[in-house]
């Protein structure tokens, strides 16, 4: 029976080159690289159709050795996780997310945090100390992210951790103690100084990189001008709908919030024109609304 191969280089993923051109995850009879003693092949959730999964970490791609006929003759190449969105269906690009989690999971889990003796498989998502019985789970690091609206404007702000010049949306992790709702008041409040309401869930993410999963809410300006928190942030403004920097790819929950409110714009007001969104120009020119 044929699996699906998830083979990881710390946060490459090798891919199979098709007839068309196109890339996919190795779909083989048995695993299709040379593996060491010590490599842990981990059992993941099946796929929809049944397919069963499996996973694993290579030291380096380059002293990788194809034992599968099929991958040898096809070719293949190492593709960062979040570029393999743009080759990989929606299912196989969100399965490899879950299998780049359990193995993060798996590396930093080796020993009880307990006892110190070590830990061992216990099901397909738990382990078990082989000492004092402590068994563990993978962690979630959960963060709300929000699009604050004001009319036909929106705040967007560039996080010093931003690898490129972008604008991003205000985001920040959960506290012990808080709903999510707060949380978002809350990191609105420290990293911008405004106050919002209407706080309205509207869609969630897995986000692997390397175990964080992201709840997207919406919320309407109420108060305040903005005060950047500068440990946090470089930049940030009111952009109206049709001035809108560079934002970030489609692939991110935060895309996928300011999509969804440049359609509620374009819905509600038809005299509006179309919205020019900006990918790679300076944004040096950009003026922003304080």
């Amino acid at each position: 029976m044929k699996k699906y191969y998830f083979i990881f280089s710390k946060t490459d993923l090798l891919l199979q080159k098709q007839e068309d051109g196109s890339l996919s995850i190795p779909l083989c009879g048995d695993v299709p690289v040379e593996v060491k003693p010590w490599t842990h092949i981990m059992d993941v959730s099946p796929m929809d159709d049944g397919t069963l999964v499996k996973t694993f970490n290579i030291d380096s791609p380059q002293q990788i050795t194809i034992t599968d006929v099929v991958l040898r003759d096809s070719g293949h190449e190492f593709v960062g996780l979040r570029q393999s969105y743009y080759h990989l269906s929606n299912e196989l690009y969100l399965k490899a997310g879950k299998c780049s989690e359990l193995l993060y999971w798996d590396r930093n889990t080796q020993f009880c945090g307990v006892c110190g003796a070590p830990m061992h498989m216990h099901t397909d998502i738990s382990k078990k100390c082989s000492e004092c019985g402590k068994e563990v789970w993978p962690q979630l690091a959960i963060a709300v992210i929000v699009l604050i609206h004001r009319g036909d404007e929106v705040l967007l702000v560039h996080a010093k951790n931003f690898k490129s010049d972008f604008y991003g949306l205000v985001a920040g992790f959960v506290e012990t103690g808080e709903t999510l709702e707060e949380a978002v008041a809350r990191e609105v409040m420290e990293e911008t100084g405004l106050t919002i309401k209407d706080i309205t869930y509207q869609r969630s993410q897995p986000w692997p990189y390397p175990c964080g999963l992201m709840v997207g809410y919406t919320a309407t300006y109420v108060s305040g001008d903005i005060h950047l928190q500068r440990s946090e942030l470089s930049k940030g403004g009111w952009f109206r709908y049709d001035e809108l920097p560079k934002i970030p790819e489609k692939l991110s929950v935060a895309r996928k919030l300011i999509d969804q409110w440049l359609a509620s714009v374009k819905k509600t007001s038809v005299d509006f024109p179309e919205p020019t969104i900006r990918f790679n120009e300076d944004l040096s020119s950009t003026k922003i609304k304080q």
